[in-house]
Formats: C-alpha cells, structure tokens, sequence
C-alpha cells in the first residue's frame, strides 16, 4: 500500500468514525430534517387518513410534539420534518440503518430490538389476541388446529404464535400477511379463520372495514406488548431529550387528552374506539420509564 492509498484510507476511515459518532441533533444543527418512520394502517397509532392522504394518529401526534422539543433544543424554528412510510418488516432496519430518526407507530419494545434499536417510554401496553369472523367458534389457538392463522410479517404476535405452534404441535397452518390491512381483508374473504395482532389494533382495523359487525376479538392474551417510538441506537443525547419529554407528558397529564382524542373519540375514518385507558398502561405511567422488562 503506498502513501496515497494510506491517506486515502485514513479520510475514510476518519469519515466513517465521524458520521458514526454524530447523532440526530448534530444532523438538525447542520440544517438537516427530522424523518419521522410512520405506518399504512396502524389504526390509531399510525395510518394514512384517506381523505388528506397524510399519516395520521396517537404515535404520530407524540411525534410532532417531540420534533418541537428537537426544534427548541436546536434553536432551530424552521427545523423541517419529512415523513417517511415503513411496514412491519423493515421498521427496524429502516431506524437502524439511519433512514429516520423516530418510528412513530405500535412497535413493541423487547429486547431482541433492542439489540439494534432504542426505544423511549410506553405510549401503550396491548395484549396479542385473534380477531375472526362473528360467526366463528374459535375462542382461543388450540381451536386453530388443522386451521389457517394469519399474522403480519415481522410482528411479535407472529413470533409468539408461530413459537406456540412448534412447541405445542397445534397444527396451524400460519401465513405471514405483509400488512395489517391484508391479513384483515384474508379473515373477511375466508382465506384465513383467523388473524393474531395485538387487540386495540385489531378493533381499530374491524372498526374500519364496510360491515365492523362481522369480526369479533376473542381469546386470551397471547401475549403483552409495550408500545413505543423507536429511536437510534447509542444517540445518547437524542434518547435523553426524547425521553425527559415523553416523562413530562405523562406526569404533566398532558398525553391524557391525546389518548382521549384517539381511543375515546370519533376519528378518520369515522369510527370510534371506545377504549378507556388500561390498568396496565395507567400503572406504568405512574412511574414513567423507558426500561421494560421484556
């Protein structure tokens, strides 16, 4: 290797460690955006409203209070956000590899993310259960046997299950769907008897469909999950504002209004929710966190 090809490394090599060690607030003091990651059809966490075709909902508005603390924090006014859409299955990566800087939507905090990830408080706690037809006489996953389940791809409730499925030799057929919006449709069309999601996204996606009264949830909790916004990993400075103000909102009360606005309302597209706050979540913010045990 001669000198040229030796300095030529060095820059780099010096390059790499230097766009390594910044972080999002170093990006927004050079004048870059704030992206915001955001789903299809999360109802009501994150969606796209059909009639403005702008993503919408509970994880979104806690996201745009977050940018103006990155605003103020950065002495930036005309900070711009950009948004950009992002399924279950590249969520992560798309955090990961620095595509965006806050994964707005029903992400559960466990710990396999976190090995690539980092996550701020508990917007929500929710619990895996199926949604299937009214009609049907599933009640719980072991009346799946011999059964098509669907779930979508890159989800923990398709981890569970699938888990479940192998340990217990139930004989379910599982199909993996690449978005809510299809798995539900697969249940209302008799492709699949029935579909495993956490519940409040199921309930928001049968509150969306032509006829709400041909689904129902049932079954146990396959599992409990704590939603949160995803942020980088290792952008300390990042994580500690983002996390000093989602504990603000929690103990100034002021995510309460917001939670009414989008389980207790009528939202877009016309439908209502009707989900008070849970025990689970209400004791969790008791004691805001960003530590989960899972």
């Amino acid at each position: 290797m001669n000198i040229l090809q030796r300095t030529a490394l060095g820059l780099v090599t010096l390059c790499a460690a230097s766009a390594a060690s910044s972080g999002v607030l170093d990006k927004i003091n050079a004048g870059g955006s704030l992206v915001i990651a955001h789903r299809e059809s999360s109802v009501p966490f994150s969606y796209i409203d059909t009639k403005t075709g702008k993503p919408v909902g509970y994880a979104m508005d806690l996201c745009l209070r977050l940018a103006e603390v990155v605003r103020k924090k950065t002495g930036k006014p005309n900070m711009a956000v950009e948004f950009l859409q992002v399924t279950s299955a590249d969520r992560v990566a798309v955090i990961e590899q620095g595509k965006a800087d806050l994964e707005c939507g029903s992400t559960t905090n466990n710990a396999e993310r976190r090995q690539s990830v980092a996550f701020t408080v508990p917007h929500f706690v929710a619990s895996a259960r199926l949604l299937v037809s009214a009609s049907s006489a599933i009640t719980r996953l072991e009346d799946l046997r011999g059964k098509k389940l669907v779930s979508t791809k890159g989800t923990s409730p398709l981890k569970v299950v699938s888990v479940a499925n192998r340990e217990q030799m139930i004989g379910i057929t599982i199909i993996e769907a690449p978005d809510h919006a299809k798995a539900i449709e697969m249940v209302e069309k008799g492709e699949a008897d029935a579909f495993a999601m956490d519940d409040v996204l199921l309930y928001g996606l049968a509150a969306g469909r032509p006829k709400p009264s041909a689904f129902k949830v049932v079954g146990k909790s396959l599992t409990t999950e704590p939603l949160a916004i995803m942020l980088p990993k290792g952008d300390a400075e990042f994580k500690q504002l983002i996390d000093t103000e989602m504990k603000r909102l929690i103990t100034s009360r002021e995510i309460y209004p917001l939670y009414d606005k989008w389980f207790s309302k009528p939202i877009a597209p016309g439908i209502t929710l009707n989900l008070p706050l849970g025990y689970l979540l209400r004791d969790s913010w008791k004691y805001p966190s960003a530590e989960v045990l899972l």
